[in-house]
């Protein structure tokens, strides 16, 4: 991991910090570092050292008066605005010449080629590359200038980036072979656009990784979607860590540019969380919790794996678990006036009466209770099964009404059957718009 930090403008503690928050969360652990640039200025100093020796560099004084009208007069003469290399050749010393820069004496003539891993060969006309700076007038080094030192201190052998950067590469491979070295592999993965295919905002869902794990993504979720943004690997869609590590290979990269999908992501963690076991999950709907809901970590677990099925995110299985694991309901106005009327109250002390007569509470007897109150009532299950979803849950949406009694337990069914029936009779249920 290298922190590029030397544009001190541009740097900030929050910003690196954001950096090792996400990649940590993602999972994404490096094999070495973090290495800060901003304190390796002995090493970039030896590099500047040698190409002024090498005669591959020079100083310039001109003031940004000149060089804005060096670029006006190029652009006013139909070339590209770029610098005259006036100073190349005369010589000039900061010390006695006041500010500079320096610059890298790049060819003049021929041609540099990249073979890039992505793209194939791709060549630039090098009278067209300017004599970029390497050193500003403060003396920091330009982010030209240390990633070469840095992939050359380092070893780097293969460099994937962002295809906004193609137009550097060029440049950093004069400044590798300027300091006699050749340079690494490089390969310029697409970019990720919204929808639409204009580039990615807000708009489209761009955001800080922090963002997305406050959404109820999984890490795991997150990771593989990003990895399958402009890669792929036949048709499958849903990838483990160690499928993703096993399986990428630079070939499966694509050219265009991939369409950033919010809901596509959402279908991804959807995947995530119905493979995720359920200790795990668990454990990772623990900080969308509200307080005393996770007291018990069995009964959690039974929850989770009741929700995983039909949860989405985190956030939404957080909250289909609140009915589970807290009292503290509000109930679907609109249900409760649909399915509670009178006739559904009687139809669920009916229910009661049967759920009351049973000596183990599993799922079987459940659903003979229901199938005894059923035939005492002479209704189908939906005529009962409904009434019963609304008041356990305060929804008429869950999971199977036998699976919702075994997970509510015993104990909280009853008790919550008989609050509806009181609470209504007496007006003090707490009713809720229904959700959407």
């Amino acid at each position: 991991m290298r922190i590029e930090d030397t544009d001190r403008e541009r740097s900030s503690d929050e910003s690196v910090q954001a950096i090792m928050s996400g990649l940590d969360w993602l999972g994404v652990v490096a094999d070495e570092g973090p290495y800060y640039q901003s304190k390796r200025a002995e090493l970039y100093d030896k590099a500047v050292a040698e190409l002024l020796g090498g005669g591959h560099a020079y100083w310039c004084v001109c003031s940004q008066e000149k060089l804005a009208a060096t670029r006006e007069a190029a652009q006013a003469s139909g070339k590209k605005a770029m610098y005259d290399r006036s100073c190349r050749g005369a010589g000039h010393e900061p010390a006695l010449d006041g500010p500079a820069v320096l610059r890298l004496a790049s060819p003049e003539s021929g041609e540099t080629t990249i073979d890039d891993l992505v793209r194939g060969p791709v060549t630039f006309d090098n009278s067209e590359l300017d004599d970029l700076v390497l050193l500003r007038s403060d003396g920091s080094p330009t982010f030209h200038l240390v990633v070469v030192v840095d992939d050359l201190d380092m070893g780097i052998t293969h460099v994937l980036r962002g295809e906004d950067h193609l137009t550097n590469t060029p440049r950093q491979a004069q400044i590798f072979r300027s300091l006699g070295q050749e340079p690494p592999r490089y390969g310029h993965l697409p970019l990720i656009v919204g929808a639409d295919r204009s580039r990615l905002s807000k708009r489209h869902g761009a955001t800080s990784l922090d963002a997305y794990r406050e959404m109820g993504i999984l890490p795991g979720a997150m990771a593989n979607y990003l990895a399958r943004l402009g890669w792929s690997h036949g048709d499958q869609e849903i990838f483990s860590r160690a499928e993703l590590s096993g399986l990428f290979d630079v070939e499966g990269v694509g050219k265009a540019a991939a369409a950033f999908d919010l809901e596509k992501l959402r279908w991804v963690n959807q995947q995530h969380i119905k493979a995720t076991p359920p200790a795990e999950l668990a454990a990772a709907v623990l900080p969308f919790l509200g307080a005393g809901e996770a007291d018990d970590s069995s009964r959690l677990e039974l929850v989770v794996e009741l929700l995983a099925e039909r949860a989405v995110t985190l956030v939404g299985l957080a909250e289909g678990a609140h009915c589970f694991l807290s009292d503290d309901l509000s109930w679907d106005r609109k249900a409760v006036a649909r399915f509670l009327d009178e006739e559904g109250l009687a139809r669920l002390a009916a229910l009661a009466q049967q759920l009351e007569l049973l000596a183990d509470w599993d799922e079987s007897n459940v659903e003979a209770a229901f199938a005894a109150a059923l035939v005492d009532l002479d209704v189908k299950l939906g005529k009962l099964a409904q009434p019963a979803r609304v008041a356990l849950t305060g929804s008429k949406a869950s999971p199977g009404i036998y699976e919702v009694c075994v997970v509510l337990g015993r104990e909280r069914t009853l008790a919550r059957l008989q609050r509806v029936a009181g609470e209504l009779a007496s007006g003090d249920l707490p009713l809720a718009a229904p959700a959407g």
